[in-house]
């Protein structure tokens, strides 16, 4: 016989079950848009210049002087393609790290740090704020900083076996 959370009256294996693998689905999430971002950056030539529709140098000089940190945006516009590229570069691997859940937590904080830059440049003058998806990403990157990826993950994988446990992801009968 299964026992019964109280408050939610669903079984409680099944309640921390789901507690247990709550971030997974924000995982998942994160790590597959910024995967998607960083190859839609790198694989559009129009945005990989530095002058013309589209590019990042176009769309750099049309918020500078609207950003939080206009000196951040002169930087950007010292070298906008190369800007463009570790930009890109560094949303598809903080994407890849997060799905794999490797050095999740340093992953994170470099989604964070991309989404916070972006915040403050692109889509600071956005009104009312909550139109601008930059925060949102820089707040949902934040649990993933906190918490890491304990499951179904690389950093799972390594902290089981210098347990010297078995390496089963996290996924005995005892916890899942």
């Amino acid at each position: 016989m299964t026992r019964t959370d109280v408050l939610s009256g669903a079984p409680s294996g099944l309640r921390d079950r789901a507690a247990r693998y709550a971030l997974l689905p924000l995982r998942l999430f994160l790590g597959v848009t910024f995967v998607y971002a960083g190859l839609d950056k790198l694989t559009d030539s129009a945005f990989l210049s530095a002058t013309g529709v589209g590019s990042i140098g176009e769309m750099m000089r049309g918020v500078r002087d609207t950003s939080a940190i206009p000196a951040l945006v002169d930087l950007a516009l010292k070298a906008p393609v190369g800007f463009a590229v570790v930009l890109a570069a560094g949303e598809l691997l903080v994407g890849l790290a997060t799905l794999a859940g490797l050095l999740t937590r340093l992953a994170a904080a470099g989604g964070a740090l991309i989404a916070l830059s972006l915040w403050l440049t692109v889509s600071w003058a956005v009104t009312p704020y909550y139109y601008g998806n930059d925060l949102v990403y820089l707040v949902a990157w934040l649990p993933l900083v906190l918490a890491g990826a304990p499951y179904l993950s690389l950093d799972a994988l390594a902290a089981r076996r210098s347990e010297g446990s078995p390496s089963r992801w996290r996924l005995s009968r005892r916890t899942a």
